[in-house]
């Protein structure tokens, strides 16, 4: 797999920064002793085959957004005829809430994702949704602010999720070409579905 040259909408300067909340294999965590820049750090994970850091790192670098989009498109492209339809929904509502982020489309991810069994990706990219803003407490509870990297966790599940559903076999080639389309989405593109 090449590299990468840029992750445009990666905010923050270095690796080291953004991995501070991610737990890292070992050897990834070497890589982070150069002190490099984001795009460095990841096009260092992909060469050491590190996929699931890699995408553990894009999860947590990417916008909240953005990074649930990504989980979404992921999911997307793995979800065959026999999806469920709880799945299908949560998947849907995470949807929805990329396109219009507002507190109901939110709170509607969680409900759709509370009605899963929270074993597949799409009820993490629905629960990537409800956790990248606003208060996880009922709406009429005092607010419980999620933690800062809750949902990138989800988005993390959801991408290894989506790698992992089918073909077992082409799960490394699946983790390529999410991650390519991470890198399309941090430098403002939508992303590409799946191809298999």
């Amino acid at each position: 797999m090449a590299g990468f040259d840029s992750l445009k909408k990666v905010a923050v300067p270095k690796a080291a920064e953004i991995c501070r909340d991610i737990e890292l294999d070992p050897q990834a965590i070497r890589c982070l002793e150069s002190d490099p820049a984001p795009v460095e750090f990841l096009n260092a994970l992909l060469e050491r085959q590190l996929y699931p850091d890699a995408v553990r790192f894009l999860a947590r670098a990417l916008p909240k957004r953005e990074a649930t989009w990504w989980a979404c498109i992921c999911t997307r492209g793995m979800m065959g005829q026999g999806t469920p339809p709880a799945s299908l929904n949560a998947l849907e509502a995470a949807e929805q809430w990329v396109y219009k982020p507002t507190e109901a489309n939110r709170r509607l991810a969680d409900a759709a994702a509370q009605a899963t069994s929270f074993d597949g990706p799409a009820s993490w990219a629905a629960m990537a949704a409800f956790w990248s803003d606003g208060s996880m407490a009922p709406e009429n509870a005092s607010p419980v602010i999620p933690p800062e990297n809750l949902a990138s966790k989800a988005v993390a599940g959801a991408v290894m999720l989506a790698a992992v559903l089918s073909e077992p076999e082409k799960v490394p080639e699946k983790y390529r070409y999410f991650l390519e389309q991470g890198v399309d989405i941090a430098n403002g593109g939508n992303g590409r579905p799946w191809q298999g």
